[in-house]
């Protein structure tokens, strides 16, 4: 018998085929993941080790440097602002140009050449000069590499192929701050030489990018090259369900603040900083555990139904972190937490590209990440805000409030 898949063909002798159900559920979901979707997953294994190895100690080692709050949160800042706008543009230009490899192979080189460039040279401009190359290389892969995905994939298998690669992508986000602690157990405040030993899976990212191909059937049709700001042209193009789906994705965006404010929370509630960094990685342990079987389930009884229940997770936790529970309770919450991540990151773009025309998947992605990360800066300015003016318990309800009329966006406007 024969299986179509990915524009492919798959034969397969009946006696071979698996005999029971739970046999023939596993042949066919490892099916699903075919050579390019492990590449790209193990690239961006390595290269999220390398970052979330840098991540809790990089505020520290600006401040070593010389760097003031104000001026880590201006880098930050531009780097964010710059990243989230290169999306948009390089999705469109990859789609332009009807290439996906060469925007993935240079866009992780340079995430991983900026640890170094940020260790060697720590004068001001430079460290703004490597932070910004960091987030550039990811602006410059995410539109092509997530368009790879979703050519990798028919619409039935979405969830499972978006989902498998948050799994791998986000158990760097495990391997990465556990080698940190490894590292700084034995060699106590040397900052400087971990940027060097985040170099190493840097470099096995680049090396397995390397065994990308490129293949396309998108037809063959001479382009002009796109102006920086002309993906924002696909929004007025672009199909009314895709816009839907967008603007409530937007709307979560916009009151989803970063992981900092829930690690401060847990600190103030009376954890230790080892129990907050030891609660951050366990966050990502289930999240990388949980992306893969909810990209399953989401293909199983519909991605949007998945997108929703992980937005009432999200919802639970910030009312749970906004009425001060006992201190085990936010091992629970955190335990939910990296459920709702598994439930919507690789939903949402799965989602996306559902709705996109294949020579358009870059742009569309590119196009949501591009407002997305807009939306996330204003995100922690809007929690800052309230956190100060309002309180911190008054901040997670809003918070948990607004998701609520999100999610009730989904169920009645979201087809």
């Amino acid at each position: 018998m024969s299986i179509r898949f990915a524009g492919r063909h798959f034969y397969f002798r009946i006696n071979n085929y698996p005999n029971n159900c739970l046999d023939c559920f596993t042949f066919v979901t490892m099916k699903a993941i075919t050579r390019v979707v492990w590449i790209l997953s193990l690239v961006s294994l390595f290269t999220d080790t390398a970052s979330e190895m840098l991540y809790p100690v990089m505020p520290i080692y600006l401040k070593s440097i010389g760097f003031s709050m104000i001026l880590i949160g201006v880098l930050e800042g531009l780097a964010e602002a710059i990243a989230g706008l290169s999306k948009g543009y390089f999705g469109k230009l990859s789609d332009s140009m009807q290439r996906r490899v060469p925007f993935v192979q240079l866009g992780y080189s340079l995430s991983a050449i900026s640890k170094p460039i940020m260790a060697f040279f720590t004068y001001p401009l430079w460290i703004f000069f490597a932070r910004t190359l960091d987030r550039v290389g990811k602006g410059i892969r995410t539109g092509a590499r997530d368009a790879l995905l979703s050519a990798e994939a028919i619409p039935e298998t979405k969830g499972r192929i978006f989902g498998f690669h948050r799994s791998m992508d986000t158990l760097g986000a495990v391997l990465g701050p556990a080698v940190a602690l490894l590292y700084l157990y034995f060699y106590p405040e040397r900052y400087q030489q971990l940027f060097y030993v985040a170099l190493v899976p840097g470099l096995l990212a680049i090396g397995a990018s390397l065994f990308l191909k490129e293949r396309t059937t998108i037809a063959s049709v001479k382009k002009d090259r796109p102006t920086f700001f002309s993906f924002l042209k696909y929004w007025k193009q672009s199909s009314v369900p895709y816009r839907k789906l967008v603007i409530g994705l937007l709307a979560f965006a916009l009151f989803n603040s970063s992981d900092v404010f829930l690690l401060l929370k847990a600190k103030q509630s009376g954890l230790s900083d080892s129990m907050v960094i030891g609660i951050y990685i366990f966050y990502n342990l289930i999240y990388a555990l949980a992306a893969f079987p909810m990209g399953i389930i989401a293909d199983k009884v519909g991605l949007k139904k998945i997108l929703i229940v992980g937005m009432g997770l999200f919802a639970i936790v910030y009312f749970g972190m906004g009425f001060n529970p006992p201190i085990y309770i936010y091992f629970v919450l955190f335990l939910l937490y990296g459920v709702y991540a598994a439930a919507t990151e690789g939903i949402s773009k799965a989602l996306i590209s559902n709705l996109s025309a294949p020579n358009e998947t870059a742009t569309a992605i590119g196009t949501y990440s591009a407002f997305q990360s807009i939306c996330a800066l204003f995100a922690s300015t809007i929690a800052g805000i309230l956190w100060t003016q309002a309180g911190m318990s008054a901040t997670f309800i809003i918070t948990g409030i607004a998701t609520v009329m999100v999610i009730v966006y989904f169920l009645v406007v979201v087809d």
